[in-house]
C-alpha cells in the first residue's frame, strides 16, 4: 500500500489555482475574521468555525491540539462533531516524532489524508487514527497553526467520506488558520499559565500544610521545656530554646501565611456575610488573643478604642480575623520593642472602620506604592525584617471581597498605622467609598 496514495501534502503557493472566492465564501471569512478579532474564548472560536464555515470546507468533525514539552508532543485541546461518541477528545496526547505531522513542523505544510481506513491499514501503529476511524472518519485536511515561523498547533478538519478535500479547501483553511494563529497562541499561553499557577497553589497548599502541624508541635514542646514544666534548665539552654521557638514561630506564621496566600489566589476564599456579625467579639477581640503570645514576647502592650455600643456589622468574620491577625502580626513584627499599639473601631451607619497603630519605624513614602502587593516587601533599612510578603496582599484581596478599601498611613521614625472600612450594608455606595479621608483613630 503506497503511503502516497492516501497522504499528501499541499503546498498552497505552487498548488493555487484559479478558484474564484464567491461573494458568500467571503463573507464567511470576513465573518471569521471579525470574530477572531473580537477576542471570544478559543473554545468560542473554533465552536463559530465549526458552524459558520462547514457550508466553504466540509467539516463533520473539527479539533484543535497544541504542540508541547519542546515539540516532542501534541496534545488534544479541543473537539466536536455532529456525532456521537468522539474517541479521541479534550486531552489526548500522542508523540510526533515519527508521525505524518512531524514534517508539518519542519515545512508548515497542510496535510490531507484522502482516505484514512487505507492509511490505518499502512500504518497500524496510529492510534489516533484508530480513533478516528472508529469514530467513522474517512478523510481529512489539517492546517498547521503558525505564529512568528513556528508552528504553534493544529486544525483539524474531518469528514465521514473519503477524498473530500481539495487544494481549494486548503487555500480557504491556511486563510482561516493565519487569523487564528495568533489569537490561539494567547489563549493557549494563557490557559497554561492558569494551569500552572493552579499546580503551583496546590503544591503550595500541601507544602504549607504539611510544614504546619509539625513545627506547631514543635514550637509547643519546646515552650515546655522553656518555661521549666518538664525540671529546671540553666540560663544557656532558656536562651538557646528562646532562640529555637522564635526560628519555628517564623516557620508557623510563614506556612500560615502561604496557607492563606493558597487560599486567596486559588479562589477558594468565598465571601460568607453575615448581617449579624458582633465586630468586637468576633472579630477584634479573637484575633488579638491570636498573637498575644507574640505581643507578650515583645513585651508590647494593646491600648483599644472601641465603641460602647457597636451594631450589628455585615461582613465575613473568619476573612476578617485573617486581615485583623495580619495587620496585628505586622504591628508585632515592626513596632518596637515594648512599644503600644493602638486598636481602633468605629461604627457609623454607613460603615465600619477599623485600624492597627503601632510604634516603630514606619515606612518611607516611597515605599507606600509596595504595599498590599504579593511577595513585595519594604525596601527600607528600617524594615528589613524576615517576612513572607504575602500577609497584606491576602489582607487586601480579603477587603476587596468585601468591597472595601484597605490603606496604610506612616510618620517614618515614629509610627505606621494600618486601616480597612466596608460600607454598611456591604457594596452600598456612600459608605467606604465616599470616607477615604476619615480613619478610625485619631491621628497621632
Amino acid at each position: 500500500m503506497s503511503l502516497q496514495s492516501t497522504l499528501r501534502y499541499v503546498d498552497p503557493l505552487r498548488e493555487r489555482g484559479n478558484h474564484k472566492i464567491n461573494a458568500g465564501t467571503r463573507a464567511v471569512l470576513l465573518t471569521v475574521n471579525q470574530k477572531v478579532a473580537a477576542k471570544l474564548s478559543l473554545n468560542d472560536v473554533v465552536d463559530f468555525l465549526f458552524e459558520r464555515t462547514r457550508s466553504i470546507i466540509p467539516c463533520d468533525r473539527i479539533g484543535l491540539a497544541f504542540v508541547e514539552d519542546d515539540g516532542h508532543r501534541i496534545v488534544s485541546h479541543y473537539a466536536r462533531a455532529d456525532y456521537q461518541p468522539l474517541l479521541l477528545t479534550r486531552g489526548y496526547a500522542g508523540d510526533l516524532r515519527g508521525s505524518s505531522l512531524e514534517p508539518m513542523i519542519k515545512t508548515g505544510k497542510p496535510r490531507i489524508v484522502d482516505d484514512l481506513v487505507k492509511y490505518l491499514e499502512a500504518h497500524p501503529g496510529s492510534h489516533s487514527t484508530r480513533l478516528l476511524v472508529g469514530e467513522g472518519v474517512r478523510s481529512s485536511l489539517t492546517c498547521p497553526l503558525i505564529v512568528e515561523g513556528r508552528v504553534l498547533g493544529f486544525l483539524f478538519r474531518s469528514s465521514r467520506q473519503a477524498y473530500t478535500y481539495t487544494a481549494h479547501h486548503v487555500e480557504l483553511e491556511m486563510a482561516i488558520s493565519e487569523r487564528l494563529s495568533q489569537a490561539a497562541e494567547k489563549a493557549w499561553r494563557i490557559e497554561q499559565l492558569t494551569a500552572a499557577n493552579h499546580a503551583y497553589l496546590e503544591m503550595l497548599a500541601f507544602v504549607s500544610h504539611e510544614i504546619k502541624n509539625p513545627v506547631a508541635s514543635i514550637v509547643t514542646d519546646a515552650r515546655l521545656l522553656a518555661d521549666g514544666y518538664l525540671g529546671a534548665l540553666e540560663q544557656p539552654q532558656k536562651d538557646k530554646l528562646e532562640r529555637l521557638i522564635g526560628k519555628a514561630q517564623y516557620l508557623l506564621e510563614l506556612a500560615q501565611d502561604y496557607l492563606d496566600l493558597a487560599r486567596v489566589d486559588g479562589g477558594q476564599l468565598v465571601l460568607e456575610a453575615d448581617a449579624q456579625v458582633d465586630v468586637v467579639g468576633e472579630v477584634v477581640l479573637p484575633a488579638i488573643d491570636i498573637v498575644r503570645s507574640q505581643i507578650d514576647r515583645r513585651s508590647m502592650h494593646v491600648e483599644l478604642s472601641l465603641p460602647d455600643e457597636c451594631a450589628a456589622v455585615e461582613c465575613d468574620s473568619g476573612l476578617l480575623r485573617i486581615v485583623l491577625v495580619n495587620l496585628l502580626s505586622n504591628a508585632v513584627k515592626y513596632g518596637n520593642e515594648g512599644g503600644e499599639i493602638r486598636v481602633g473601631v468605629v461604627r457609623e451607619p454607613s460603615r465600619l472602620a477599623v485600624s492597627v497603630w503601632n510604634e516603630g519605624q514606619g515606612f518611607p513614602p516611597e515605599d507606600r506604592a509596595r504595599l498590599f502587593r504579593r511577595f513585595s516587601r519594604l525596601r527600607s533599612t528600617a524594615a528589613q525584617k524576615k517576612g513572607t510578603g504575602v500577609g497584606l496582599y491576602s489582607a487586601w484581596r480579603i477587603i476587596q471581597l468585601h468591597h472595601g478599601r484597605i490603606r496604610a498611613r506612616s510618620e517614618q521614625g515614629a509610627w505606621a498605622e494600618f486601616s480597612f472600612e466596608l460600607s454598611q450594608p456591604l457594596g452600598v455606595e456612600g459608605g467606604a467609598a465616599e470616607n477615604t479621608d476619615r480613619h478610625a483613630t485619631a491621628r497621632p
